[in-house]
């Protein structure tokens, strides 16, 4: 792991490889299935079963051999769904089946309801030119004994059908990190209260537990730290003891008010590093000790919504063994985007236009998180780019 010195900032590259690399696994638990949408799977899924189980009619129809299409076909039984064939198709025979039924021995094909005519006196006849089997074979989705899913998968509602299709009622998953959010500030109040003159409402407490329950994590709330050593330090230690990962947001700059490092450090949290090469998002902190890591973001909402989604929404998601991938769009941008200072890499909001393009949103800074309420996603401006011209293929992380 690389190491930096104190209030050095680092790039964001930088910062990354160092997170990821500190990252710990969680245990593990088992839970019902029901249970199990968006957690981390901690085992292989082996199917016990084929899938298809058995040969099954795709729809309602009749079963019957192919070489016998142009002939008359004698109807001699009826198979429902969920019930075994009596009896073996022969020459210039046919069965009358459901759609999910079982296909009787004899048969090669089903043809459609929609392409058959009556014959009379118990017999059809086929109407079209041709037809598809219209057969699920046995084991041609899943083969007793295939690796179905597989360590690490984020289980969504698709797994979810796989696991009950192989019988897993309670798959093993990892333990979702708990984590404790404090926002610091002497300004801020509660969104319940009005504020005065020179107060906001607190929206970074909310946002992050909103983005930590979205990380397929748990979150507590603290609610607001006053800029005192005492009160931040009542909370950082309570958040401790309860949980996996700290989140706070403000006090993390340079000012005299800005105290989060410093009550780290007296609370045994190793820090890492303290700034990152990132705008909006510049000052932030990432510290650990044996039992907890703490992570200092930006006070202005933008930067928290940001750096979380860039950094610490990936780290969590390490923590359960799961190797989390932004969504990412590829298009041409609309307009040349340009800038004076190229120190940082720099994210925007912005938005896919109707023509198919990217085009950057009015976005008036960290404060303006409304911005990000109509951006389609974030497209950065590496270190050291003046500009994007016109036309260039952008990637876009869309949130």
């Amino acid at each position: 792991m690389k190491n930096f010195r104190k209030n050095t900032m680092i790039a964001f590259d930088d910062a990354f490889e160092i997170m990821m690399g500190s990252a710990r696994r969680l245990d593990m638990e088992r839970v019902g299935i029901e249970h199990a949408l968006n957690r981390v799977l901690a085992e292989k899924i082996i199917s016990d079963i084929d899938v298809p189980p058995f040969n099954k009619s795709a729809m309602d129809g009749y079963a019957c051999r192919r070489a016998d299409l142009a002939n008359e076909l004698t109807i001699i039984e009826t198979i429902p769904a969920g019930l075994p064939a009596k009896k073996a198709i022969g020459q210039n025979q046919c069965a009358k089946i459901m759609t999910g039924a079982v296909v009787p021995e004899g048969a090669d094909c089903v043809i459609m309801v929609e392409y058959t005519e009556s014959a009379g006196d118990n017999k059809i006849r086929f109407t079209s030119k041709d037809t598809e089997d219209n057969i699920c074979l046995k084991g041609e989705d899943i083969n007793k004994g295939d690796v179905v899913l597989r360590a690490g998968c984020k289980i969504a509602a698709q797994h979810i059908a796989v696991l009950a299709n192989c019988g897993c009622v309670e798959p093993l998953v990892s333990l979702q990190p708990r984590v404790g959010i404090i926002a610091t500030g002497d300004e801020l109040v509660e969104p319940g209260q009005k504020p005065s003159a020179c107060q906001i409402r607190n929206s970074n407490g909310f946002q992050l537990a909103a983005q930590v329950t979205n990380a397929a994590a748990i979150a507590t709330n603290y609610g607001i730290a006053v800029d005192t050593e005492e009160d931040i330090e009542a909370k950082l230690t309570k958040a401790i003891a309860e949980n996996d990962v700290v989140i706070l947001s403000g006090g993390v700059s340079v000012g005299d008010y800005d105290l989060v490092r410093e009550i780290l450090e007296k609370n045994n949290i190793k820090l890492l590093f303290e700034k990152v090469a990132v705008k909006p998002g510049r000052p932030m902190v990432f510290g650990v000790s044996d039992e907890v890591f703490c992570f200092g973001l930006p006070g202005n909402p933008v930067s928290t919504f940001v750096m979380f989604e860039l950094l610490v929404k990936p780290f969590l998601f390490k923590m359960m063994g799961h190797d989390f991938k932004h969504v990412v769009a590829y298009r041409q941008l609309e307009k040349t985007i340009a800038r004076k200072k190229t120190e940082r890499d720099s994210w925007l909001p912005v938005v896919f236009t109707k023509n198919g393009k990217v085009a950057k949103i009015e976005y008036h800074g960290s404060a303006h998180i409304n911005a990000l309420c109509k951006a389609d996603g974030l497209l950065c401006i590496p270190a050291g780019a003046a500009e994007i011209k016109e036309g260039t293929t952008v990637a876009v992380r869309q949130i």
